[in-house]
């Protein structure tokens, strides 16, 4: 058993980590309530654009010029696909919806892996300035990228919660999630809110994608397949609920990293958004059936 000391560092790590799964996991669930569409690709928009990133600043491009690329290339890029294929997507099957976006995913990855090949033994990864600066805690080394990627997924969340709730952008997103045709009718232009949540997600990935590379390492399969960590802790807030998907995010995170010291249970912590998105929907289903008979006994 590791001791509380060796812990302590992998639970800076792991609430840095469960920020940026926070921030995906809600871009994910805007997306979903705004479209339908369950965004599989935004692991793979976020890799590109991380890959775009570290080629400019090899070719010796500013390192702000290569972080805003980064990011505007995950807004265009799911921007386009949403306005190509999102119209023909509206009236389709949510698992069609979403087989349509891993169909994205798969062309992007195999992109990356023909352009930046695996490189035999070295890591590529991107350096951001606030790794070289940071403050000391009960001992422990925090980085303001640990500060910076755990507050985006906390301000992300408050503010997307405001904006869903007091703006005319975001009030025309929730009646969507409830009747996309009812709230046509009514005049809301549906077109430009759904270009405003394509484009928004995007910026998101590009974002998640930048710190990812810094936080882990710039390798494709790493970056592509953070969709599933931020994905389970989407579906454990159910597709609409942004602060359980927040929370979800965090324990997911931390649950990830702690278990990194423990020899016997390293090699299959990439396990735990499995386990515990089965976990937590399984109670969820269970507490539903009880509900259900308690009424009907009732």
């Amino acid at each position: 058993m590791p001791s509380w000391s060796e812990l302590e560092q992998f639970l800076v790590s792991g609430l840095a980590l469960g920020g940026v799964y926070a921030l995906s996991g809600v871009g994910l669930v805007v997306l979903y309530r705004a479209t339908g569409v369950l965004y599989l690709a935004f692991g793979a928009v976020g890799a590109l654009g991380a890959f775009l990133a570290y080629q400019m600043i090899q070719a010796s491009a500013p390192g702000w010029a290569a972080w805003i690329v980064c990011i505007l290339f995950g807004g265009v890029v799911t921007l386009i696909y949403g306005t190509i294929f999102g119209p023909a997507l509206a009236g389709r099957d949510p698992l069609v919806r979403a087989v349509a976006t891993l169909g994205l995913t798969l062309i992007l990855f195999g992109a990356m892996e023909l352009l930046w090949p695996p490189t035999s033994g070295a890591t590529r990864s991107i350096s951001l300035p606030t790794d070289n600066g940071g403050f000391t805690v009960a001992g422990l080394q925090v980085t303001w990228t640990q500060v910076i990627a755990l507050g985006a997924g906390v301000v992300l969340t408050i503010g997307t919660g405001a904006f869903l709730r007091y703006t005319k952008l975001g009030t025309a997103m929730r009646a969507m999630a409830n009747d996309r045709e009812i709230t046509a009718t009514l005049g809301v232009p549906v077109r430009r809110v759904e270009a405003a949540a394509w484009f928004g997600c995007g910026v998101l990935a590009g974002f998640a994608g930048l710190l990812l590379a810094d936080l882990v390492q710039l390798e494709p399969a790493t970056l592509t397949f953070l969709v599933i960590s931020s994905l389970a802790a989407a579906l454990i807030g159910q597709l609409r609920s942004i602060t359980v998907t927040f929370i979800a995010a965090i324990v997911i995170g931390v649950v990830h990293d702690l278990l990194t010291p423990f020899t016997a249970l390293t090699n299959y912590r990439d396990m735990t958004p499995f386990v515990l998105a089965a976990i937590a929907l399984l109670w969820v289903s269970r507490h539903r059936q009880i509900m259900t008979r308690s009424r009907e006994e009732g």
